[in-house]
């Protein structure tokens, strides 16, 4: 099995570290992914405040949130391939700046659809910068660490649903919602010095090109372990999505404990991707079967947690674990992908977006149909049972192939 990036080249400004370095390296990675978190969440939380000011309705401000989603999927290919090129540190700086781009523009916008605009264009970046991040953490990680390496840039993500999130709505709604946009693009830019200050300088690969990076599109287990993540990464959104209004009719909940039951959620997606991304390292493949079974049972026992609401808020708590697939997956592509390292990390992140959009789709069409609030556990449980036929797929291809190399 290919393995590109299982180690770094030997040039000294390039070499795994386990000491001081290797963790400022992480803190800058994990810096723009605090803020890309903070920035893609936030505005779900001041959407009544953006649809007044704008002049539209709630759910016409959602699609802010949709415009933003587009942005990712197709950013993410695009300039992975467009800077196929360009030296990592300095990638990483460019897509950072651009996030602080889209985000001040955001802040700025004068209407409606220039703020739609603002929002696609924030989102472009996205993909490319967790991809790259994630490539950059696996050639400087120490021996056997590369997923714990790419959990940790991660961590900014799962840590900002905890942590940015909560800072930026409440200066949203202090200051007026806009002001959330210009906190993300402070910090996307305070990311951007961390990276040029703590990220070496790293060189694109030998003989990289936009023409070897869309070589990842031709192997097929590049198109398997994206099918994962789009399908068996999409019941935690199926579920998540609707998670307010299902606990609070279903389980009594009240308002206020709405933030403590995201906050449970925010603490799974933390403890999971930190676990999940020790289990990669240990054993990668078991792992990503081991998750998706893992995802399909705490999906499927949400249908009987829901009405109860300790029960249902601790449920929520074990679906915000399924998050620990992610890092798994990323390195899996990085192993199948070859020489086009950059286009196949950063598919990854366009694969987890429409998991999100065929997730909440699916989830709503279930409630749609009269089957009740706790349907989205049953919609969840068929997704991940989705991805676990892909992932079979996917393995018994591999054993295939190992078995005809040996032979």
């Amino acid at each position: 099995m290919n393995s590109a990036v299982a180690q770094p080249q030997t040039s000294p400004s390039a070499s795994p570290s386990s000491g001081p370095g290797f963790v400022r390296s992480l803190l800058a990675l994990g810096a723009g992914g605090f803020g890309i978190g903070t920035g893609e969440f936030v505005i779900m939380g001041l959407l009544p405040d953006a649809a007044q000011d704008l002049g539209v309705s709630i759910p016409a401000a959602g699609h802010l949130i949709s415009a933003y989603a587009l942005g990712v999927v197709v950013g993410a290919p695009v300039l992975a391939v467009l800077s196929a090129r360009m030296p990592r540190r300095a990638l990483l700086m460019a897509l950072m700046l651009f996030y602080a781009l889209g985000n001040l523009a955001s802040a700025a916008a004068p209407g409606y659809l220039p703020m739609i605009l603002a929002r696609l264009v924030s989102g472009l970046p996205h993909g490319t910068y967790f991809g790259v991040a994630a490539l950059v953490a696996a050639r400087l990680a120490p021996a056997g660490q590369r997923a714990q390496a790419v959990g940790y840039v991660m961590l900014g993500l799962t840590g900002a649903t905890l942590a940015g999130v909560p800072i930026a709505a409440g200066l949203g709604q202090w200051l007026g919602w806009r002001a959330a946009f210009v906190l993300v693009g402070l910090i996307a830019l305070l990311a951007a010095a961390l990276v040029w200050r703590w990220i070496p300088d790293i060189p694109a690969g030998e003989g990289a090109s936009p023409w070897r990076e869309l070589g990842a599109l031709r192997r097929k287990q590049v198109w398997l372990t994206l099918g994962i993540a789009a399908i068996g990464f999409g019941g935690m959104f199926a579920v998540f999505s609707y998670i307010k209004p299902t606990l609070m009719n279903l389980a009594g909940l009240p308002v206020e404990g709405v933030p403590f039951v995201l906050a449970l959620f925010g603490i799974g997606m933390v403890g999971g991707n930190l676990v999940g991304s020790r289990l990669a390292d240990k054993a990668l493949m078991p792992t990503i079967g081991a998750l998706l079974l893992w995802s399909g049972l705490v999906l499927g026992l949400f249908c009987l947690s829901a009405r109860h609401l300790w029960l249902g808020a601790f449920n929520v708590l074990l679906i915000g674990t399924i998050v620990a697939i992610g890092p798994a997956l990323q390195i899996r592509l990085m192993d199948v992908a070859g020489d086009a390292q950059t286009l196949a990390a950063a598919l990854n992140h366009s694969a987890f977006n429409l998991a999100n959009a065929l997730g909440a789709w699916l989830g709503g069409l279930a409630i749609s149909a009269g089957l009740g609030w706790s349907s989205t556990g049953a919609v969840g449980l068929v997704l991940a049972v989705g991805g676990l036929a892909i992932f079979g797929v996917s393995y018994a291809d591999m054993r295939r192939h190992r078995a005809a190399a040996a032979g």
